[in-house]
Order: C-alpha cells, then structure tokens, then sequence
C-alpha cells in the first residue's frame, strides 16, 4: 500500500490523536501545533504522522507515529525526512526531540543524544519539555 504525504489538516486530528493514544505517546500540544504536522495516508485512512513545533531557528520534532498495520515499510523514514526538508525551507537549523523508544532510528538522521539541558530555551519551554515527557527520557539534537 503506497501512502501519500501531505500537510495535516483539521479532518485529520482526531485519526492521529488515536494513533498516538495507541502508542502510548503525548497528546499534549498536538492540536495546537497540528498546522506544522504531516500525515500519510492511503486509501481514507491515516497510517502515520510526525510534527515540528518550531520556535524560530530551533524546532522541535515530536509525535512520530505509524499505525501497527504500516510498520516496517519504510513510512516512519519518509515522515522524518519529509519533516526535516521542510524544517530547512523555513529557516531552521537546529531540530530536537525527545524520545523513550527510538534512539537508533533517530541517529539514522544524524541526532545525537545531549543533555536536556542543552537544547535551545524556547524549545525547553515546550509542554513536550516542561509536562509530557519525563525527566528520564532521551533528547536528541540535529543540526541542518
């Protein structure tokens, strides 16, 4: 099944808060950042997502997701590196991201793991940051 890629939209949200709720990741600050957000999707159904929440030169790359049935076909690649393209057109150079589960996937990029406490302020001032993610969880950075 080949998925297309595009920008979320309104109609999409409530399929990737269940993506997202299934996988045991955040919903907090989804829907207010959901504008920088793609989905793929095949055949009327939302198969996976990934969001940038930017803060100036800086952004924060967060809620990656494929639906179980669409695992291991490569989407959660082509979302990141959709995601990270689209971060350089609008001026970003520094991406991070907070993660439990994925840190081999993510170095596949090129993030390297930092201390939290190095990624830019604005993005520590993000709910991912400040309440969703656990003290405990890796952070990661990417230079562009």
């Amino acid at each position: 099944m080949d998925a297309e890629i595009v920008g979320a939209e309104p109609e999409h949200l409530n399929a990737v808060l269940a993506l997202l709720a299934g996988a045991s990741l955040p919903l907090e600050g989804v829907a207010e950042h959901f504008p920088h957000f793609l989905v793929a999707h095949a055949a009327g159904r939302v198969l996976g997502s990934v969001g940038l929440e930017p803060y100036g030169s800086a952004a924060l790359l967060r809620s990656l997701v494929v639906a179980p049935a669409a695992q291991g076909r490569g989407l959660g690649q082509a979302l990141v590196e959709r995601l990270l393209h689209g971060a350089r057109e609008r001026g970003v150079n520094r991406v991070f991201l907070l993660t439990d589960t994925a840190p081999g996937f993510f170095r596949k990029f090129g993030f390297r793991t930092i201390p939290r406490g190095e990624a830019d302020g604005a993005v520590q001032q993000s709910v991912e940051f400040r309440t969703a993610c656990g003290p405990s969880t890796i952070c990661m950075r990417l230079d562009l």
